[in-house]
């Protein structure tokens, strides 16, 4: 059976970058090592995608006020199929989840109850493709909240979420482009980074950031 370690050498992904795109190695060094204790941080999955579901489309601000409420309804500060399976649907509504997420999270508790959704730790042998068609299959659940959870979850070396604002536009200021690149074109421009997009991919988040950053006034906002 395969074993996916938690993370990778940063070091040694750092060096690879900066050999393959000097670019993108300029900006390494401009920036300094990035914070990945999460990758060795204990986590459920079913809490870590109930989370997920209940961020969606909010500022982290009235998320976090929606999580708290429902974590008081259900007496758990775990969010799990059994602390879902306390709480009916008018209930969880007035805590402020919206009709389809109230779905997700039935679906979630119902596919986690049957087996369909690894645990952390039988995550740890799965391949990344496995993971993502796997907890796709939960209703509410994309292809990008996957790969949130892949990078900073579990640390695998070589993903990059060609959809995410963010690093579309990381892009675009490390390459010095009109418009943010297309998935598309972003994916072939990666093909560069492997096998560690993952690190590629979040130094461009802050390549995004520093430019903010420059901005006077702008205000900021975390999932």
């Amino acid at each position: 059976m395969a074993n996916y370690p938690r993370g990778f050498d940063i070091e040694l992904a750092s060096a690879h970058l900066a050999k393959r795109d000097r670019k993108l190695g300029r900006w390494i060094e401009r920036i300094g090592p990035l914070d990945t204790a999460g990758w060795k941080r204990p986590f459920d999955t079913v809490d870590a995608l109930a989370r997920s579901i209940l961020y969606q489309q909010l500022s982290g601000k009235a998320a976090a006020t929606i999580v708290g409420r429902v974590e008081v309804a259900v007496g758990s500060s775990k969010l799990t199929p059994e602390a879902f399976a306390r709480i009916d649907d008018p209930t969880l509504r007035a805590c402020g989840v919206s009709g389809n997420k109230t779905l997700a999270l039935r679906d979630l508790s119902l596919r986690a109850g049957q087996g369909e959704v690894p645990s952390s730790r039988q995550l740890l042998s799965l391949h990344h493709d496995e993971i993502i068609e796997r907890l796709t299959a939960v209703r509410g659940i994309g292809r990008w909240t996957v790969e949130m959870m892949l990078m900073f979850r579990l640390g695998r070396p070589d993903i990059l979420p060609v959809d995410d604002l963010g690093v579309r536009k990381g892009a675009q200021v490390l390459d010095r482009l009109e418009e943010m690149p297309k998935p598309r074109e972003l994916a072939l421009r990666g093909e560069k980074w492997g096998p560690y997009r993952t690190l590629a991919g979040l130094y461009l988040w802050r390549i995004a950031d520093s430019l903010a950053e420059e901005k006077p006034g702008t205000k900021r906002s975390q999932d």
